[in-house]
């Protein structure tokens, strides 16, 4: 008797890289959160630069297997450089047997809003405190106006929930820093400041926001392997999917 089933195209989560062991670490942590939420999907991670298995590893390994679809999903939080040009040249490079759809990047989301709210609690706020709080939505920038954008928009959708005010701030290549923001919502009045980084795992620039947060009340920890962003990967990997999920046939 012959019978259809679905194949799961395997997701390969293609993360930046970093000299900082911690970046590496946030990843595969992130990771088998995403493989624990979906045990029946297959996931691996490649590395764009600085870590191993760099993400033609893993391709060129999957084709030797007999993989044929997969799903690449960039682990980035806005549509910048990497996404747009870094990751497809990869990919363009891939073994051409496979079928790889590249999924969108995570942001923006209201999971991941959720998640920066998570943080910001983890670090001694409450509730109760939303409404005498100003926030720093401080993010690594971009030299993309795009990715610019979506960080304003998401500072400006994340006030209207009841915050003091949310002001973006960024480490790199766009203003304001995130110390310049603090300062700001200290003159309008807010009783407290916190910053609340919007960048997935630690490193360089996570490190210069947190010098920048000197003087704010709370410093969140990154996203991270926070739940709500695992499942923001699995969103993003369902919706790859479902763009022509191939059938197998067995006996």
């Amino acid at each position: 008797m012959r019978r259809t089933k679905p194949v799961r195209p395997v997701l390969v989560v293609i993360a930046h890289g970093s000299r900082d062991p911690r970046h590496a670490a946030t990843v595969h942590a992130l990771v088998r959160r995403v493989r624990a939420l979906r045990p029946g999907v297959r996931v691996e991670t490649g590395f764009l630069d600085f870590n191993i298995p760099s993400v033609q590893g893993v391709l060129e390994s999957l084709a030797a297997e007999g993989v044929r679809d997969v799903v690449a999903l960039p682990l980035l939080l806005t549509r910048a450089f990497h996404a747009k040009a870094d990751i497809p040249a990869v990919l363009r490079d891939a073994p051409p047997q496979l079928r790889i759809r590249q999924a969108e990047v995570l942001g923006p989301s209201p999971l991941l809003l959720s998640a920066l709210e998570r943080r910001l609690y983890e670090a001694g706020l409450t509730p109760a405190d939303k409404s005498s709080t100003g926030v720093v939505l401080a993010s690594a920038g971009s030299t993309d106006p795009e990715a610019i954008a979506v960080i304003a928009d998401i500072a400006r959708e994340w006030r209207h929930t009841g915050w003091c005010a949310v002001r973006p701030a960024f480490a790199s290549a766009a203003l304001p820093r995130t110390e310049d923001a603090v300062r700001e919502l200290r003159a309008l009045g807010c009783a407290r400041v916190a910053v609340a980084p919007y960048v997935l795992a630690p490193g360089f620039l996570p490190d210069r926001i947190a010098r920048g947060a000197a003087d704010a009340d709370v410093l969140a920890e990154v996203l991270g392997a926070a739940p709500e962003v695992a499942r923001v990967v699995l969103r993003r990997y369902d919706a790859a999917s479902a763009r022509g999920l191939r059938l197998s046939v067995s006996a």
